[in-house]
């Protein structure tokens, strides 16, 4: 016997994973104030994985333009500042000032064609945490 279908829980939806197909990446918002979490999701060969939008060489967003985070050919995370690039299913930075660095991953779940926050993300804490 199958289980029945869970709910999506709106307040942790980020995107489809349909809005990933243009560009291979979406940035996010998420939370109140002055520091809400700035993130953005990128399609790996395993699925999907999110990371904080921040450099760890330039302590900036990564990119300029809205959800552009990706080389020409979408293989890597591309710094749009410096050109540091990092993979894309583990965030490590494989060329450029910042190597052997990495992104800080959020975690993330696919539901139902959902990309949502996964259960248990505090994100008050996650955008306030030092980075």
């Amino acid at each position: 016997m199958t289980s029945p279908p869970r709910e999506i829980d709106l307040a942790r939806a980020i995107c489809t994973l349909a809005e990933l197909e243009e560009t291979g990446g979406r940035g996010f918002s998420v939370g109140e104030g002055d520091w809400p979490l700035r993130g953005f999701i990128v399609k790996t060969p395993q699925g999907v994985a999110a990371y904080v939008n921040y450099c760890p060489h330039a302590g900036h967003p990564l990119n300029f333009r809205p959800h552009r985070f990706l080389t020409p050919d979408h293989s890597l995370i591309l710094c749009a500042s410096h050109g540091a690039v990092f993979t894309r299913d583990t965030g490590e930075c494989v060329m450029g000032p910042c190597v052997g660095q990495s992104l800080k991953k959020i975690d993330v779940e696919v539901l139902g064609g959902c990309v949502l926050l996964a259960e248990g993300v505090d994100v008050e804490k996650f955008a306030n945490e030092p980075l």
